[in-house]
């Protein structure tokens, strides 16, 4: 049975919600449709987040990025989704999502969201 994208973002419980930690994800093969023109958006999708009680599961996360690949989205907007959708799902301590987007036009974007406060100790 192939795999197919799908906007449903699994978890687990954190293994050590005591302890303030970083989880790192990067994304460097997103894409989603520029909405003006209808050409794709390539970008690298940084995400770093300190949990509280759960993590996503990194599977359903790239079957989620997968989603965007037809959907046309401004940069600022699918950012933002990617942060709030992750909200959602872990309600993580801090979290920060980068879209970095490659050079369109002969512009460079890079849309960054957080939610949360970063604990010192991370």
């Amino acid at each position: 049975m192939p795999t197919k994208p799908s906007r449903e973002l699994q978890t687990f419980p954190n293994p050590r919600p005591g302890r303030p930690f970083v989880i790192a994800m990067d994304c460097p093969e997103f894409t989603c449709v520029c909405p003006m023109t209808g050409q794709p958006d390539f970008a690298t999708i940084r995400i770093r987040y300190v949990p509280a009680e759960r993590c996503v599961e990194l599977k359903s996360l790239k079957l989620y990025l997968w989603s965007f690949r037809d959907e046309g989205t401004f940069h600022e907007a699918v950012t933002n989704r990617i942060c709030d959708d992750l909200v959602a799902a872990i309600a993580p301590r801090w979290i920060e999502v980068v879209g970095d987007f490659a050079v369109r036009g002969g512009i460079h974007t890079a849309v960054t969201v957080r939610h949360g406060e970063r604990p010192a100790d991370v």
